[in-house]
Parts: structure tokens; sequence; C-alpha cells
């Protein structure tokens, strides 16, 4: 885990590193705070556009999935979160292993939710709309 964080800092200090020569270069000289602002702005503007173009075209579909992934993603962050406080505070050993699992997890109660509803939604089919399943 401390190897993967490792590299996810080092490639995010290359691109900062990078970012700050290219605005000097340009004549911009951005404080830190200026860079994130125009940095996160930029990302979270092209990510929303990515993410509900995608959403859009799910929810024809399915509202599940949508569920689905913003959850996942929910977790995502949660579960780094734990590990990230388990190192700092002491309370527990950071690990990537316990990431997976959590996450894995969520990904076998999912599966188990999608077979229930499958079985309840194939057992109204089958015995029409009398009150079984409500």
């Amino acid at each position: 885990m401390s190897n993967a964080l490792r590299l996810i800092t080092s490639i995010l200090n290359y691109f900062h590193d990078k970012l700050v020569l290219l605005t000097h270069s340009l004549g911009l000289h951005l404080n830190d705070k200026q860079l994130h602002f125009l940095v996160i702005g930029l990302l979270g503007i092209v990510l929303f556009l990515v993410v509900h173009k995608l959403f859009k075209y799910l929810v024809r579909y399915s509202l599940t999935a949508i569920s689905f992934i913003y959850t996942f993603t929910v977790l995502v962050v949660l579960v780094f979160a734990i590990e990230i406080e388990q190192k700092l505070t002491g309370r527990g050993n950071m690990e990537f292993q316990d990431i997976v699992e959590g996450l894995w997890g969520f990904l076998v109660a999912f599966i188990l939710y999608l077979i229930f509803r499958c079985v309840a939604c194939w057992l109204k089919k089958l015995f029409g709309n009398q009150s079984i399943l409500r």
C-alpha cells in the first residue's frame, strides 16, 4: 500500500512540477491555491460532463447501474480514507489488500441483491400480480 501511495504521489508531483513550469513559462505566476482552483475546477467540470453523459445514457436502461456506480465510488474513497487513517493513527495496518477485500464484500453483497431482485421479478411473472412479494 505504501508503495502504491508513493507511486501515486510521485506521478502527481511530476505533473504538479510540469504545470508550475508551464504556467511560469506562459508568464502566469500563480500561487498554489490558484493552481488548485484552476486544475480541480477544470478537472471537475470535464469529469462532470463525462459522468453526466454516461448517466444520461444509463438512466434509459437502469437507475440501479447509476446507484451502483455512485455507491462504489463513495466506497472507494471511504476505504482509502480508512486505510490512510489507520496509517496516521497507528490503529491498525494500512494494507492494500484490506481495500480490495472491502470492495469485494460490497460486490458480493450487490450480486446477492441482484439475484434476489431477479428471483423476485421471476416469481412475480410466474404468479402474476398476486400479493406474494408485497
